[in-house]
C-alpha cells in the first residue's frame, strides 16, 4: 500500500521537485482540526493512485522554512507540484473528488507541440 511520505526542506528538493510524477505536498499542523480531517482522504488517495503521483506531508511546527519558502499563510495548504514547478493550490479542507481532478490534470498528456 502506498502511503504520504513525511519530508522536510532537507528532503524535499529529492522528493518534490525531482520527482518523475506529480506530486501534491500538505502543508499540516498536528493542532490543526481541518488538517487531521484531511489526513484520511489524503491517505485514501495516495492508497489508490500511488503510482500515478506521489502524496507529501510537511508538518509546519517542525519545518517553518518550508511554509514561508512557499508563502503557506494557512493550513492546511495543499500545493500541487510537477515537474519540478508549482502548478496549483488549495488552502483549506477540500473534498477528495478535488484533490483528485486537480493531479489527474497534472497527469495529463501535454498538448504542446
Amino acid at each position: 500500500m502506498n502511503e504520504p511520505i513525511n519530508i522536510d526542506e532537507a528532503s524535499f528538493d529529492k522528493a518534490v521537485l525531482q520527482s518523475p510524477v506529480p506530486v501534491l505536498v500538505d502543508f499540516w499542523a498536528p493542532w490543526c482540526g481541518p488538517c487531521r480531517l484531511m489526513a484520511p482522504v489524503l491517505n485514501e488517495i495516495a492508497s489508490e493512485h500511488g503510482g500515478r503521483f506521489r502524496i507529501a506531508k510537511v508538518n509546519v511546527d517542525d519545518d517553518p522554512a518550508l511554509g514561508q519558502r512557499f508563502s503557506v499563510r494557512g493550513i492546511p495548504a495543499l500545493l500541487f507540484f510537477s515537474g519540478g514547478q508549482l502548478r496549483d493550490q488549495i488552502t483549506g479542507a477540500t473534498g477528495k473528488r478535488d484533490i483528485v481532478a486537480k493531479l489527474e490534470s497534472l497527469t495529463a498528456p501535454s498538448t504542446a507541440a
